[in-house]
Parts: C-alpha cells; structure tokens; sequence
C-alpha cells in the first residue's frame, strides 16, 4: 500500500522539506527517549542468546541467525514507516494509539480488519518467543543456585521448564500492575539497556584480562567500543528526561539485591526454612508433574553449580525412592 501511495503522489511527507521539519523543539533528552522506546522493536536479537544450549550448531546457527534477523527487521520496519506516512502526517502517527490500525483504516476500506488481525497475531509471536527465551534466564538462574532450585525443573515428558514458565507469568502480571504502554517500554528498556551495557563491558574487559581463553564466537573490539558510546548517551540522556520512570526502573531491578542477600549470600539458614523450601519444592513438583534434569546428561546441564548440585541430591534420592 505504501508503494501503491508513492506511485499515486502521495509523499508530501517524505519530501525533505517536509521530512526534517520541526513541528515541536528539538529536545535531546525526547531524542534518548525516542530511541530508547523505538529499540525495543528489535530487540528480539537478544533472546536467542538465551537458548544456546538448544540450538544446532550454535556457534554457527546463532551468528547467522542474527545477521539474517536484524537487517530483515530493520528492512521491514523502516519501509512500513515510510508506507505509514504516506497516508498520515507526524501529528496523526502521534494521536494514534496503534498507527497500523489507522493505517489500515484509512487506505484499505471493507479491508481494514486485516490490520487489527495482523498486528494480534504479531503480538502473539512475540509473547511466544518472549516465553520461550525468558522462562530460560530463570531456568539458568536456578541451575547456578542464584533462585529456588525448583525452577531448574522440568517436566517429566515435554521436557519443558514449567515451574520457570509459570515464575515468567507471575512477573508479567504484576508488571501490568501499570496500563500505561509506553511507562512499561521506559522501564523495560532502560533496565534492559543498563544489563546489555554492563555485559558488553564486561566483554572487553575479558578480552583485555584474558586474551587466550577460547572465543568460538569473536568480533571486533571496535563494535562493542561504538556500542558503549551509544549506550551512554542512550541511558544518561533517557535518565535526564524522564527521571522518575527510569528511576523507578532502576528501583525495580535493585529489588533483586536484598533477594540475593537472603536466597544465596546467607548460607546457614535455619533449619525450618529450609525444610519449609524443600516441602514447597516437593509440592510444586507433584503439582507440575516435573523432576530435575539428569546433572550427569548431555544436555548441558553438566555445567550445574556444585553447590546446587548438593542442594539437589537428597530430593532426587527421595524421588527416586
């Protein structure tokens, strides 16, 4: 349809005249938020770093996938903008509360139901990789010791990571504590965008302290080095203009200190706690009909903590039993 708008005439607003008009102040701050909120639309190249350990050949198989997925991405959303403007202006793109809803009902007639659908059925693969990749972090965190080892279950059939699946769907219920959209990206990026930047630089510096462990997968220090820059000016400028929503993002994820001081740092823990974390451990085991992964498989769970490992065997025994 864009291409359809383009061939009728109808670009006014892509002529650069038009194109790099202010119609509100430049606002540096509104610039940081600007891509902070737009690069949550590609974020999804993050996500499959987290399944790794199911993947075919991922020292291949991830780095291809990537390269493919961004620039495709990239592709699709930069001309679907173009096509959106050839039938509305910026101001209507901004008092629209789904643009591609009134995109559609302005160009397609009888036909405009096809948007709504599109976009659900969209949204819908979204949540299912975001699921399917997020229930993993949990899963990773408990097969370290750093979260309830009944996380690190699965069940006993399909394999899957219920209890850390189930653990995802309360964290995104009481995210939705807030119907606001856009807090929601703010908070989601921002804390989103603090991790990405402390893992990066922990990246050159692994390379600067340790030269010559393995790196199946290896850049250039140059990429990393422009995307801490970027980074910078993306969090320092977003805190500057929207102080309190990134502060209470950053509130929210300090939440996870005291949870680390009570779940791992303190080691000697009384006794009826603990027995009070293996009977609700047992429970959610019956409930969800899951077992701990085979430590000794070849899965990739032969990496397990040994800590957790011991915290694992009296429960293992009795299931055995």
């Amino acid at each position: 349809m864009g291409v359809v708008q383009i061939c009728k005439g109808e670009y006014f607003w892509l002529e650069p005249k038009n194109a790099f008009d202010n119609f509100q102040e430049p606002n540096i701050g509104l610039i940081a938020l600007a891509f902070l909120q737009g690069s949550f639309a590609y974020g999804g190249w993050n996500f499959l770093n987290y399944v790794t350990e199911e993947l075919v050949d991922p020292y291949k198989n991830l780095p291809r996938a990537i390269f493919i997925s961004i620039p495709l991405v990239t592709f699709v959303y930069v001309f679907a903008n173009v096509a959106y403007v050839t039938a509305m202006s910026p101001q209507e793109l901004l008092a629209s509360n789904a643009v591609a809803v009134t995109f559609g009902e302005k160009l397609l007639g009888v036909m405009a139901w096809i948007m709504p659908i599109s976009v659900a059925l969209s949204t819908f693969g979204g949540v299912n990789g975001s699921l399917f990749t997020s229930s993993r972090l949990f899963f990773a965190g408990a097969r370290e010791g750093h979260l309830p080892s009944v996380l690190a279950m699965i069940h006993v059939k399909r394999c899957t990571p219920i209890p850390a699946l189930l653990f995802t769907c309360v964290s995104t219920l009481l995210m939705l504590v807030t119907s606001d959209i856009y807090t929601l990206i703010n908070y989601v990026g921002f804390i989103n965008y603090l991790f990405y930047g402390v893992t990066i630089a922990g990246q050159i510096v692994l390379r600067w302290k340790k030269p010559d462990i393995p790196r199946p997968i290896k850049i250039n220090l140059l990429f990393p080095i422009i995307y801490l820059l970027f980074w910078a000016f993306l969090l320092v400028f977003s805190l500057w203009s929207e102080p309190v929503v990134c502060g209470t993002g950053l509130a929210i994820m300090l939440t996870g200190v005291p949870v680390y001081f009570l779940g791992v740092y303190w080691q000697h823990k009384p006794k009826c706690f603990n027995n009070f974390i293996m009977l609700l451990t047992l429970v959610s085991q019956k409930m969800c009909v899951v077992v701990y992964p085979d430590v000794g498989g070849s899965s990739g769970t032969e990496v397990i903590n040994e800590d957790t490992e011991q915290q694992w065997q009296p429960i293992a025994s009795k299931n055995k039993d």
